[in-house]
């Protein structure tokens, strides 16, 4: 396979990981927003659902009450504009390194709910999803997905910046 070849299979697998995490995201922020029942959408009813994750959050037992409201209510949001920006592919290498932090904060505090032997509901995609050995590689598996489109971005851009450098001819040396 030549260079042109694995450069194009590079670019394609980094587009389709990006896409990946968008959905990802989007899809997680939909589900913690989305009415419980078969409410309609409305204010009242996103508040609701809020409330709900923020009892999620809650059983994690790592943060005070008035911090927990907090992540209960921002995250969805945060969630939501990650999985828009990523969907763009605007400042990739940002966007992914950002997902990347994300998420590793999250397995790690999967993990140590779960070493603690903790029976809750890890909330990553809306209510009724248990912590367990299915959840912990799903959230490890997009963890490492986002590791390796963080590090395909940056390696793309280096490969970009270098490319200009070499583009640019240097000045003609001729006498005045």
């Amino acid at each position: 396979m030549d260079t042109n070849t694995r450069k194009g299979w590079a670019r394609v697998l980094l587009v389709l990981g990006r896409l990946v995490l968008a959905g990802s995201f989007l899809f997680a922020a939909y589900l913690k927003l989305k009415p419980q029942a078969a409410v309609p959408w409305s204010v009242a009813s996103v508040k609701t659902s809020l409330s709900m994750f923020a009892m999620e959050v809650d059983s994690y037992q790592m943060l005070p009450p008035r911090a927990v409201s907090l992540a209960a209510n921002t995250l969805p949001p945060f969630e939501l504009l990650l999985g828009l920006w990523l969907l763009s592919g605007l400042a990739l290498r940002f966007s992914s390194l950002l997902t990347t932090l994300l998420l590793g904060g999250f397995l790690t505090i999967m993990v140590r709910a779960y070493a603690l032997g903790l029976e809750i509901n890890c909330g990553c995609f809306g209510p009724g999803e248990q912590i367990g050995s299915r959840t912990l590689m799903r959230d490890s598996s997009l963890f490492a997905l986002s590791l390796a489109v963080t590090i395909g971005a940056f390696l793309i851009h280096r490969r970009r910046s270098q490319a200009a450098v070499h583009d640019v001819s240097p000045p003609s040396g001729g006498t005045a």
